[in-house]
């Protein structure tokens, strides 16, 4: 009997073919498993670290930079909080960006095709917040808030501005603020410091030099954007950012966390005294020069001064007028050149006390060395003659009172005796025609030519053009011919004389060291120069020549002084105008007139100079007088040892 199972049929080896499809099976589930097990844990801090990036963005907080202090802390330049007012292209539709950069320059006075020519030249970038106006009024704050509406894309922001106290006051000295330029980024010396486009920087004076010093370190804050956009961070009228900002795509941008607060950069102390700096200025005003008053022993410059000057707050607000860049162009007189350290000009006279503390040194004279001035000078008594500013002659005179009555025969016959080479090695050691080392930037170095100068320079010409004669030396001493020396130069020099013959470097910084060479001129020749240097200065009994320096003496103080002129032109273009005052301005002599004061404490060295200012004994010596009165009143009055010349504003 045949028996039927229900059961259905297998066939054979259909028990293996199951078995390899719930392999496969399980293989093709574990494969993604791993894949999502090694996204999720294995790399899970790479692709977080991605999601960050592209989800949170750093937007800056600007650092305020450093405050720079003067003597007794007085504040110099600190920082305010400054509204400007941004317009980001991309946060407002296309069809109405004209119209609203048209009401924008209505409402903020600006000229409209500008504004249009700087939107469209950033058109590539159009979420870059383009400043269109700082250190905006508060009437004009109020007007883009209460036109809000019909200004999509424009928004305040609150950023750190620097504040110049004095204004045009020290304005060379202190230097101004510019935009980091693409030349300066190009360097990697700027960009590993940390410097991006649109960062700025010192463009002069301290604020260049000290740059690193003062500028701060920007934090940020870290700003989370829910979808694609740039977020735009905003900051509210104290200041704050706002917390929530919708972008032109309607996208939320909210603040993640705090990121980096800002630091500010590093005080800086100077040794300048903004008052009498002040008290410099005025007293070169309506004239073109500089003043530069040391602290003798130490260096310390106590104020340098150069006028015209300009107002270092033109480069940081809003310039409607075009002043800045009427200044950055300007010709003579140019405004943003100190001609206290970056001009040179002819030292004129001043320079006999150099050689005459160089011909001491040297043995060359004696202080009975004396010789006969006519009038005129000639090289072994035949060609040319060189004449005395005095036409008709000083008569005999030794070292003093060449010094006191400037007698040029006097150093026209020294100036040969010492030699081009010995003239050269001391100017340079007294601190002129080389560095000074002041710390500031782009000092000008001057010139105290020689042989290896005039044959360098006149290398194209013939060899007779090349050499050197005795009448370069004769030139040469007197401060004329191809000379050259700054104020700040021949302030350094006459230091030397009144410290007791070290030569110090000059600085502003308070906290730079005191630096001065070893002492290099004997007693005796320091007081031969001081006595003949204080007989410039102090009149004479009756009966008895007066010196050239007259003008700048103040009863109850020992001052040492010497006048200079320096030629700008030769003579002979002088003798066809009748008068002085005839001469054209830029024809007529450089004024100099160079100062210390031995009596009193602190003991400071001066430099005058007036550009085309005719005669030192005139035009410079009378500015001294003034100068030191106002620096030494105190102890002119009462006799007390310590100037306070900062204690009130002239």
């Amino acid at each position: 009997m045949i028996t039927l199972s229900n059961e259905p049929k297998r066939y054979e080896g259909v028990e293996n073919r199951v078995q390899i499809m719930a392999l496969v099976l399980a293989l093709m589930f574990t494969i993604p498993c791993l894949r999502l097990w090694k996204l999720q844990v294995v790399d899970q801090s790479v692709y977080q670290s991605t999601a960050d990036d592209q989800r949170i963005h750093e937007e800056p907080l600007e650092s305020d930079r450093g405050v720079i202090y003067g003597s007794n802390d007085v504040i110099l330049a600190n920082n305010k909080a400054s509204v400007s007012i941004v317009f980001t292209a991309g946060e407002c539709p296309e069809v109405q960006r004209e119209a609203t950069c048209l009401r924008l320059a209505e409402l903020l006075d600006l000229e409209p095709n500008a504004l249009l020519e700087k939107v469209k030249k950033n058109e590539n970038d159009p979420f870059m917040q383009l400043v269109i106006k700082t250190d905006v009024t508060k009437t004009e704050l109020f007007r883009i808030e209460e036109n809000g509406l019909d200004l999509p894309g424009v928004a305040p922001i609150v950023r750190p501005q620097r504040r110049y106290l004095y204004r045009e006051t020290g304005g060379q000295l202190l230097g101004y603020l510019g935009e980091i330029s693409r030349d300066k980024l190009n360097e990697s010396k700027w960009r590993d410091q940390g410097y991006g486009q649109g960062d700025v920087i010192g463009l002069g004076g301290i604020e260049a030099e000290y740059e690193r010093q003062l500028q701060g370190q920007d934090g940020f804050l870290l700003v989370t954007q829910y979808a694609t956009g740039r977020p735009q961070l905003r900051t509210d009228r104290g200041g704050m950012p706002i917390l929530a900002k919708r972008d032109s795509a309607g996208n939320v941008s909210t603040i993640e966390g705090k990121g980096r607060e800002p630091r500010a950069g590093e005080p800086l102390y100077l040794t300048l005294d903004i008052d009498l700096q002040a008290k410099c200025e005025s007293l070169l005003l309506g004239d073109v020069g500089a003043i530069v008053v040391l602290n003798a022993d130490t260096g310390a410059v106590l104020a340098m001064a150069s006028v015209p000057t300009y107002d270092p707050s033109v480069f940081v607000s809003h310039d409607p007028t075009g002043k800045r860049s009427a200044l950055l162009r300007a010709e003579d007189p140019k405004p943003m050149l100190s001609r206290a350290y970056r001009e040179q000009y002819p030292p004129g006279s001043v320079f006999k006390i150099m050689l005459a503390a160089a011909a001491l040194e040297e043995g060359v004279i004696t202080p009975a060395t004396s010789h006969f001035c006519g009038g005129g000078f000639k090289i072994n008594g035949t060609g040319r003659t060189w004449h005395c500013w005095k036409r008709g002659g000083h008569g005999r005179v030794a070292v003093k009172e060449a010094l006191a009555y400037s007698c040029d025969v006097f150093f026209y016959n020294v100036g040969l005796a010492l030699g081009v080479d010995k003239i050269q090695e001391w100017a340079h050691r007294m601190g002129m025609g080389v560095l000074t080392g002041i710390d500031m930037p782009r000092e000008t170095v001057g010139l105290i030519p020689g042989k290896e100068w005039k044959a360098e320079v006149f290398a194209d010409k013939d060899v007779w053009d090349q050499k050197w004669y005795p009448g370069d030396t004769v030139n040469l001493s007197i401060g004329q011919g191809s000379a050259a020396t700054t104020p700040l130069q021949n302030a350094v020099m006459m230091a030397c004389i009144a410290n007791g013959g070290r030569r110090i470097t000059p600085h502003l910084n308070r906290d730079l060291e005191v630096q001065s060479s070893e002492r290099f001129l004997s007693d005796t020749t320091i007081d031969i120069i001081q006595g003949g240097m204080r007989m410039c200065v102090e009149k004479a009994p009756p009966n008895y020549p007066t010196g050239t320096g007259w003008r700048a003496g103040v009863p109850g103080l020992a001052i040492l002084g010497k006048t200079g002129s320096a030629q700008v032109m030769n003579l002979s273009h002088h003798e066809k105008y009748a008068t002085e005052e005839d001469i054209p301005y830029e024809m007529r002599d450089h004024a100099w007139f160079v100062a210390a004061v031995l009596d009193r404490d602190p003991q400071i060295s001066i430099c005058i100079l007036v550009e085309h200012g005719h005669h030192g004994s005139t035009s410079a010596s009378i500015l001294a007088k003034p100068l030191l009165e106002y620096f030494y009143r105190d102890q002119v009055d009462t006799g007390i040892q310590v100037a306070q010349s900062a204690q009130e504003k002239p």
